[in-house]
């Protein structure tokens, strides 16, 4: 509409050019640095371990599962060299291109996405990447970006299914830590010097083809063996939840 009496269009938004220099420049850096000095802190008690390395070792590709609020934990422990090489998701938020940059300066491969958005192209962007790259591994949490916290979702599987992989639940706890209640997953970040406890499942075969029975008793496996091992792991290790993860 035009004249004398229309409405001017509403000027676009300003930018935030420092922000983003922040989130995606300056922070990243000093990120990785402080998380992996944080990470060479923490003494690591691992069960079963040999497992996945053993996977390494034949080539087999594997699809690593775990629990979002252990992310913390566990990251630092994927990232060492003898763990091999992975690929994981990451949130496409703004704030999430910052923890991308951190991700990829720890050396792993980041797919940009989540369960609300951009998930589907993420979880292509990983099936391509790992198929295209002999000896990369991914991993992934059941429970997605957004819960419910502890319910296993179909994504980890189809990923499995479509690289050929097989999946390897893996635990990680410690009593030394903060918890941060007010995220949806209560997100676990071991302290400095703490001893972190890793222990990997049993590998879990994923056929190419599932009917839809098979299909849910295989995503009900994979949550039941999580839960399982971190109810364990974590009354060995002595941490406790007021909120415990129920099975």
């Amino acid at each position: 509409m035009s004249g004398p009496d229309a409405t001017p269009a509403a000027a676009p938004r300003p930018r935030k050019p420092v922000r983003r220099f922040v989130l995606h420049k300056l922070l990243p850096p000093i990120g990785w640095r402080a998380y992996r000095a944080l990470g060479r802190s923490w003494t690591y008690r691992t069960e079963n371990v040999g497992t996945l390395h053993g996977l390494i070792a034949e080539r087999r590709p594997v699809v690593g599962a775990f629990l979002h609020s252990r992310t913390f934990a566990l990251m630092h422990f994927f990232s060492l060299p003898e763990q091999g090489r992975w690929s994981l998701m990451c949130s496409q938020s703004r704030d999430g291109e910052a923890m991308a940059r951190i991700e990829e300066g720890l050396g792993f491969r980041v797919a940009r996405g989540s369960s609300g958005k951009g998930g589907a192209r993420a979880l292509v962007e990983m099936i391509k990447a790992q198929r295209e790259d002999p000896g990369l591994n991914s991993c992934l949490a059941i429970d997605g970006s957004r819960g419910p916290r502890g319910v296993a979702q179909l994504g980890i599987i189809t990923l499995a299914q479509k690289t050929g992989s097989v999946l390897l639940p893996v635990a990680g706890s410690t009593a030394r830590c903060w918890r941060w209640d007010a995220s949806w997953d209560r997100t676990v970040i071991p302290k400095p010097g703490a001893t972190v406890a890793v222990r990997a499942g049993d590998p879990i075969e994923v056929p190419a083809k599932l009917d839809p029975e098979q299909l849910e008793a295989l995503r009900r496996r994979v949550e039941d063996d999580l839960l399982r091992m971190h109810t364990e792991l974590d009354a060995t290790t002595g941490y406790s939840d007021p909120e415990p993860l129920r099975r």
